[in-house]
């Protein structure tokens, strides 16, 4: 059996009011586009009706598959597992709560066809509560723009239509589902925006609040990290490390040489704070020094024993016949 050119991957926990609904405005749309496809939903451990009814659904529809989790591991961990499932040349993720119009695919699909890697929702006009949502986000995509380079309004969506070759470059954990598009630029990933609608939930509640908005902050400078220093930690632990071993022993060296000028001083009376300062950045530098040394040799072992690159090729252009190209000469 061929393999379908579309996946549609979709995580849930706990939908069972939206599943129905949502299965079949998604078919009428992938009916009309003339594409093979495969829809995967990945039940995040629900604990209402939801895997019952996808289970009833898989029975009557070949193009449908089902992924149950062992327990509830989150959404990046959900898309994950559908991102490895996925066998179309194209993947789109989105919500299974109605808030994402399946009616939308059609315009990221678009702009894959015109050469973009990512098409990434933009939900333009967000019906969100202005306090809890709208401005913490607001803030977060600022954010993440400026840390990453990539200027897009909208990296919290799910929505998005990707080329499984970019995929297959980003290993996903924790929370940075929403960061796909900043870790595909590592590799050099042609990313798009796309205004989307954004409508109400039909039923159920979110399974976001405010109380995500300091998580956000951490995974943007996890990014940052990874954007920066994922290859060379050294650069930034190093850095800090010198910083560090040279302010200690500049103090320490003030230090030696007042006591050498007159050994009757009492340095621990006089300067027992700047004394303990001196140790405390010596010491702070050398830690960061070794992380930095076993970041490297870490990073180093990474790549050799997993067989990773560093780099990654957007397309290869050679003769059939082997004859070299004419430069123009």
């Amino acid at each position: 059996m061929a393999a379908p050119v579309l996946s549609i991957v979709i995580p849930i926990h706990n939908e069972e009011p939206a599943i129905l609904p949502l299965y079949d405005r998604l078919t009428r749309v992938l009916e009309s586009l003339a594409k093979s496809y495969e829809i995967l939903f990945v039940d995040d451990a629900s604990t209402d009706r939801s895997f019952d009814l996808l289970a009833n659904l898989v029975e009557t529809d070949g193009r449908l598959k089902v992924i149950r989790l062992r327990r509830n591991f989150g959404q990046t961990a959900a898309l994950a597992a559908g991102f490895d499932e996925a066998a179309g040349s194209i993947i789109v993720s989105l919500d299974g709560d109605l808030q994402h119009e399946p009616e939308d695919i059609p315009l990221l699909l678009e702009k894959i066809e015109q050469g973009y890697d990512i098409a990434s929702g933009w939900r333009k006009h967000r019906i969100d509560n202005a306090v809890t949502r709208k401005i913490p986000s607001r803030i977060a995509n600022w954010l993440m723009a400026q840390v990453s380079g990539v200027e897009l309004h909208d990296f919290g969506t799910t929505f998005k239509a990707y080329r499984a070759e970019i995929l297959k470059d980003i290993n996903l954990y924790g929370e940075l589902h929403r960061f796909i598009p900043a870790l595909a630029s590592f590799y050099g990933a042609r990313i798009v925006e796309v205004p989307i609608k954004n409508v109400p939930r039909s039923a159920g509640a979110s399974h976001y609040g405010l109380g995500r908005t300091m998580k956000v902050f951490f995974d943007i400078i996890t990014i940052r990290f990874l954007l920066t220093y994922f290859t060379r930690p050294m650069h930034f632990f190093g850095k800090w490390g010198l910083l560090g071993l040279l302010s200690g022993g500049a103090i320490m060296a003030y230090l030696l040489v007042y006591k050498l000028m007159d050994f009757q001083r009492d340095l621990v009376a006089e300067h027992g704070p700047l004394m303990v300062l001196g140790a405390i950045l010596l010491l702070a530098g050398l830690m960061l020094f070794s992380t930095g040394l076993l970041g490297e040799v870490m990073i180093r072992t990474y790549f050799e024993s997993q067989g990773r690159r560093i780099y990654a090729v957007r397309e290869v252009r050679a003769r059939k016949d082997g004859v070299p190209h004419d430069s123009g000469r």
